[in-house]
């Protein structure tokens, strides 16, 4: 790269404010990059984006023309942080030129309530193709991890065909080599049985208030995809100072997510209250508890009710974020109180999620799979 070629990306970078004497010359597409990236850092800059829907609107196709998809998500996203857009959300045609993904979806279920009659049907087509977006990244290894995971297998001494480990097979009968066939001749054979999938139910108990907004996205759309599993009986329920069983929508993760209502304080021990309800079988019962743990009831009583789920046998795990935001931010001193009961708190990606979830199913302890799990 030449010298003139490092000033221009670092004029780029710094802004107009870098060469006030304009002694570099951009390019034609240079300078159409740097006025699409002035108006977001430098809104005083001719008018900035301001609230002018043709200039918002020209600003999106050029950021699309001179940006890969991802850089023009978080420049969209930084337009509705920073100057106050939303409201342009609620323009049809505006919406529908926006680039979709997790943050315009948790801000559209945000905002539902304030959207007009017009704007509706296209903001719900952005939902849905986020969602189209995650299911078609996750709902195959989740399914798949899941499914194996509530499978169980026992050795047995004569099994099928299609039951036989050849590997241990071999092992087994190496002393029955014969060298005039140049063949093993085998006595006994090494197999499992598979027997039917154990029945379990996973209750997912997430946190809805708007510091979860990613998490109740992405646990909303893997609730529905675990919803197709016959042997698996997923619950989702979501909560502030309320709690709402949204199970019966599972079928269509859209119309789940636009059940969430964003905001408002937090009641833990209300929701494990009421999923303790669902529990019919305890020890084939999983409550996961998705939140950031500020709880704004007792301290006291949901240390109680902890106690209680753990002592009936039913398993139980804390994730502070499910999303792909880095370290949650969470209450420590409730994590440690979950720590001593032995539960330990922890984020988790959702990529990540089908390996954890079928560890759980599995019977292995989470808070081993979290530290193996943990980055180096």
């Amino acid at each position: 790269m030449s010298l003139d070629d490092r000033r221009e990306r670092w004029r780029l970078v710094l802004g107009e404010s870098a060469d006030p004497d304009k002694t570099i010359d951009l390019g034609e597409a240079e300078a159409s990059i740097d006025r699409a990236l002035g108006a977001l850092y430098d809104p005083d800059r001719d008018g900035g984006l301001a609230a002018a829907r043709p200039r918002v609107a020209r600003w999106l196709g050029d950021i699309r023309r001179y940006f890969p998809a991802s850089v023009v998500q978080i420049l969209q996203r930084d337009a509705l942080d920073r100057l106050g857009l939303k409201k342009m959300l609620f323009e049809p045609e505006l919406l529908a030129s926006i680039e979709p993904d997790l943050h315009l979806a948790a801000t559209l279920l945000e905002l539902k309530g304030q959207i007009p009659p017009q704007t509706r049907e296209t903001a719900r087509n952005v939902v849905r193709r986020v969602v189209d977006e995650i299911l078609a990244r996750l709902q195959a290894p989740l399914l798949g991890a899941v499914r194996g995971a509530l499978r169980r297998t026992r050795k047995t001494p004569r099994p099928r065909w299609n039951e036989i480990d050849w590997p241990a097979t071999i092992r087994r009968n190496l002393i029955h080599y014969r060298p005039e066939r140049r063949a093993i001749v085998p006595r006994s054979a090494v197999g499992f049985r598979r027997e039917q999938s154990l029945a379990h139910r996973l209750i997912l108990a997430v946190d809805q208030s708007a510091s979860m907004a990613s998490s109740v996205v992405y646990a909303g759309v893997l609730a529905s995809a675990l919803a197709l599993l016959p042997n698996l009986s997923t619950h989702l329920v979501l909560f502030d100072t309320r709690v709402v069983d949204l199970s019966d929508r599972l079928y269509d993760p859209v119309d789940l997510l636009f059940g969430v209502h964003l905001g408002g304080g937090t009641d833990i021990e209300r929701a494990l209250a009421y999923c303790q309800t669902l529990v019919e079988e305890p020890l084939r019962s999983t409550i996961i508890l998705i939140s950031d743990l500020d709880e704004g009831g007792s301290a006291s009583r949901l240390l109680e009710r902890v106690q209680r789920i753990v002592a009936s046998g039913t398993r139980m795990v804390v994730l502070l974020a499910l999303s792909d935001e880095g370290r949650p931010v969470f209450d420590h001193d409730v994590a440690a109180m979950f720590a001593e009961l032995g539960i330990a708190a922890f984020g988790c990606s959702p990529d990540r999620f089908p390996e954890l979830l079928a560890s759980v199913l599995g019977g292995a302890d989470p808070s081993s799979w979290a530290v193996e799990a943990a980055p180096r």
